[in-house]
């Protein structure tokens, strides 16, 4: 603690007796400073101990004091030290008067004591206070790398909640909420979640200064990383502004936070690269030796069934889903693998049904939805993403997974669609129907709704659908071909996806549908 006039009044070498203002001797004070002028508070910061003999005021003029003390108090001046036996042989009761009225501390300060000696003992008193905070402040940061060492980030976070006499709670690089201390912190700490989104758009480092949720506590968002984007955030709450020791602490951990971090980034990238070369093992068809290579880092992905997600897109979007998905895997315990393919491509293997894959429906749903408004107000977005998923699978049947997941991407890119998942696509084939005889039922049978279609005279799907499959799907020049609008070839086109209840999306049905028309075509 600072010095405060009571431990100066309590200082048994200065002799000091209080006049006025004995309720307010807690005040500390930050200096001790003589002043002889008539109006000294343009000199005055706050927080003063202002030592003065009266050589230049009227100290019996009520009036006079009163307006002295009044701008004294005003500019935030703790107390009056008046030395007696100077100019005054004791204090003048106007100016004990004014104190009282005012409530400013007024210490009578005998001749034998000299101003020097105050200040002294201030000064003193000052820098013993600080040398205190100093040394609790080593000694928090030894605790603190004590605890990060041993126990990790929970650890550190629960010394650094101690040290502050509040909270603490670390986000990750989505602004979810990873560890607490003390435990009952964690709501408070996820309502904290959009400040901590905010704090992510500014280049690290940042901080910023929030009231509590309900105005509970006072709380300090920094973030974590030396990248331009931050990797994590720390959150402390406290019930006032940290002191120096506090602070200290606080510096402390954003230290070792960030050290974990950015060896944490050393680490992903190794891990990163192992991954590389499990998934390029396992799209060679090599999935005994994906899973040696793989061991206990992704060793457990491989075990029960996964999905491949192939994502498209700038390199902003796809470092968010890159970031969505690996919090979600890491919040749920789960492995995840993830490859950047190049340029704007990013390769997934996650659990089926795992936090990852949800991560990343929710992840495109969101990007559908700012994509649609954006459409609606902007008239689209050249940056956008696009996600093929594929069906679940096992290590045998990692190609045929990303063959699936790159089909979906081909179909969400043509649907204007953010992500497809495979099994969305129709699925069946004529390939075991190998007699004539079969192929011509199942044309027949394929096509027999399209038929009645057109025998009511409400279109020509059949031909409209020839024309289209033809020209591999192209609309203007299949259109040509029939003579018609592309517009309207479009809206034959759904027609016959709603008859037929299948998406013409799938390669297998187009290659069924085509195969029908050349069977019927051939009576």
């Amino acid at each position: 603690m600072p010095p405060t006039l009571a431990s100066l009044v309590h200082h048994s070498a200065l002799k000091l007796t209080v006049r006025a203002g004995e309720d307010r001797l807690d005040a500390p004070v930050r200096w001790a400073h003589v002043s002889e002028l008539a109006d000294p508070v343009p000199y005055m910061e706050g927080g003063e101990l202002l030592l003065i003999t009266a050589l230049k005021l009227d100290a019996e003029d009520p009036q006079a004091m009163r307006r002295y003390v009044k701008r004294l108090v005003g500019a935030g001046v703790v107390g009056l030290g008046f030395a007696v036996g100077v100019n005054y042989d004791e204090i003048p009761e106007a100016l004990v008067d004014a104190a009282r009225q005012e409530g400013l501390p007024l210490l009578e300060v005998p001749r034998r004591t000299p101003f020097l000696a105050i200040s002294k003992a201030v000064s003193a008193a000052i820098a013993a206070d600080q040398y205190r905070a100093v040394t609790a402040g080593f000694a928090a940061q030894r605790e603190l790398t004590r605890q990060a060492l041993n126990a990790g980030p929970e650890g550190l976070l629960a010394a650094l909640a101690a040290q502050v006499d509040g909270w603490a709670a670390l986000y990750d690089a989505s602004g979810a909420v990873v560890a607490t201390a003390p435990e009952w912190a964690g709501r408070r700490a996820a309502r904290l979640t959009p400040e901590v989104e905010r704090l992510r758009e500014r280049p690290a480092p940042a901080s910023s200064v929030v009231g509590g949720p309900d105005n509970e506590d006072r709380v300090e968002l920094h973030s974590l990383g030396t990248g331009r984007r931050p990797r994590a955030a720390l959150a402390v709450g406290t019930a006032a502004a940290p002191g120096t020791a506090e602070r200290y602490a606080v510096h402390s951990a954003i230290a070792l936070l960030t050290l974990t971090t950015e060896r944490s980034r050393s680490l992903h990238a190794a891990e990163q690269r192992v991954g590389a070369a499990v998934l390029r093992m396992l799209l060679a068809g090599q999935p005994d030796h994906a899973r040696a290579v793989a061991g206990d880092l992704y060793g457990g992905l491989l075990d029960a069934p996964f999905r491949m997600i192939v994502a498209d897109a700038g390199g902003e979007l796809l470092a968010g889903l890159t970031e969505a998905v690996e919090s979600a895997a890491a919040r749920s315990g789960e492995a995840v693998l993830v490859v950047p393919e190049g340029e704007g491509r990013l390769v997934v293997l996650a659990a089926h049904g795992g936090a990852a894959v949800t991560a990343c429906g929710e992840y495109a749903a969101a990007r559908e939805a700012a994509r649609t408004a954006t459409t609606e107000q902007a008239g689209g977005d050249d940056d956008e993403m696009v996600v093929g998923l594929s069906a679940p699978a096992g290590p045998t049947g990692a190609a045929a997974a990303y063959k699936q997941a790159e089909q979906a991407l081909s179909v969400a890119r043509r649907r204007g669609r953010v992500l497809v998942e495979h099994e969305q696509l129709a699925s069946g084939s004529v390939l075991p129907l190998l007699a004539d005889d079969a192929v011509k039922a199942f044309a027949d049978g394929l096509l027999r709704a399209l038929h009645e279609h057109d025998a009511t005279g409400r279109g020509d799907l059949v031909a409209s659908l020839r024309a289209w499959l033809s020209r591999h799907g192209q609309w203007d020049a299949a259109a040509a071909d029939l003579g018609v609008h592309r517009h309207t070839l479009r809206y034959r086109m759904r027609r016959v996806e709603e008859i037929l209840g299948r998406s013409l999306d799938d390669p297998d049905v187009r290659m069924e549908l085509w195969l029908a028309l050349k069977a019927t075509s051939a009576d």
